[in-house]
C-alpha cells in the first residue's frame, strides 16, 4: 500500500496525462469519469474532466480518496493502461 506522499509523488509525475476515474458515488454507485490530470496541490488533486461527457468542468479529491480505494485512477500512456493502485 503506498503512502499520501508517494500518491502525491505518483500523481505529480502524471501531471497532464489523460486519465480514467472511477469514483464512489454511494449506495452502490460507481462514477467513472475521463478527463487530465491539471493540478496537484499539498493535499487535493485536481482533474479537468471530458465536457462532451460531464456536466462539470473541474473535480478535485483528496490523497486520501486514492488511498482509501474511495477513487481509483488509470492513467491512459500508449493506448496502455497503468493503475495508480497498489
Amino acid at each position: 500500500m503506498k503512502s499520501l506522499v508517494e500518491i502525491k509523488k505518483a500523481l505529480d509525475s502524471n501531471l497532464g496525462k489523460r486519465l480514467l476515474l472511477k469514483a464512489n458515488g454511494g449506495r452502490r454507485k460507481t462514477i467513472e469519469r475521463s478527463g487530465i490530470l491539471a493540478e496537484t496541490y499539498p493535499s487535493v488533486f485536481v482533474v479537468e474532466l471530458d465536457q462532451n461527457e460531464n456536466a462539470f468542468e473541474r473535480v478535485s479529491y483528496s490523497y486520501a480518496d486514492v488511498l482509501t480505494e474511495t477513487v481509483q485512477i488509470t492513467f491512459y500512456e500508449d493506448k496502455e493502461q497503468i493503475a495508480m493502485n497498489n
